[in-house]
């Protein structure tokens, strides 16, 4: 079923979650119209995606249509989560540790784009510590240069926030492309209140909802 309707940003995935409401993974809308299409999806909230059109039917003569919302619930099984989502360590990489620090260098406090930052371990590998979520921060060169293989006091650095393990809900936003504002929200409802980017995405929902001249 290709896309019938160049308007719509196909480019935009929809949120998939388990029947009890977990969120699972990001889909783009050929996953998406195959899971309705198999008749997994149990159902659907959030706005319209896109209205994807397929053949015409021989019997009924009519052209058969799927509109994709923007979070699909799904039957079925459920990723492996070792010991559950509570237990979850997602897999560290750059891509996601950089958006869990918005970018920002942890040690002079500045945004810079992807390609101007680096992994920084805070306890350094040849001091013990390891390559784990809460002993790494996202790091501009000139910093990571600067602090070298010593610990941040070591180098007369100090960190402007502490590392943390996402937990599986919030690796599901780090990997989302572009989140809508709904599927923000969703994912909000799964997240601590005591982690940083809830505060971080509460803001940023607070402002997609504030109309620009109460800003």
């Amino acid at each position: 079923m290709p896309p019938d309707l160049p308007a719509n940003d196909f480019s935009q995935q929809a949120l998939r979650t388990d029947v009890a409401g977990m969120p699972l993974e990001w889909v783009d809308y050929r996953d998406a119209v195959r899971l309705y299409c198999l008749g997994q999806v149990a159902y659907s909230c959030g706005s319209l995606l896109y209205r994807v059109r397929g053949g015409i039917s021989s019997r009924s003569g009519l052209r058969s249509t799927v509109e994709v919302n923007s979070i699909i619930a799904t039957v079925g099984r459920s990723p492996d989560l070792g010991g559950g989502p509570r237990d979850y360590v997602p897999p560290l990489n750059n891509k996601t540790l950089f958006r869990r620090d918005s970018n920002l260098c942890l040690y002079c406090g500045l945004v810079f784009q992807s390609r101007e930052l680096t992994r920084d371990h805070v306890t350094p590998l040849s001091q013990g510590g390891g390559d784990a979520w809460n002993n790494v921060v996202t790091a501009c060169r000139r910093c990571n240069n600067h602090k070298g293989g010593r610990t941040p006091e070591q180098a007369g650095l100090q960190l402007v926030a502490v590392p943390f393990t996402p937990t599986y809900a919030e690796y599901i936003y780090l990997k989302g492309r572009r989140v809508l504002a709904d599927q923000m929200e969703f994912l909000l409802a799964h997240i601590p209140r005591s982690s940083p980017l809830h505060r971080r995405l509460a803001r940023s929902l607070r402002e997609k909802r504030e109309p620009a001249w109460i800003r």
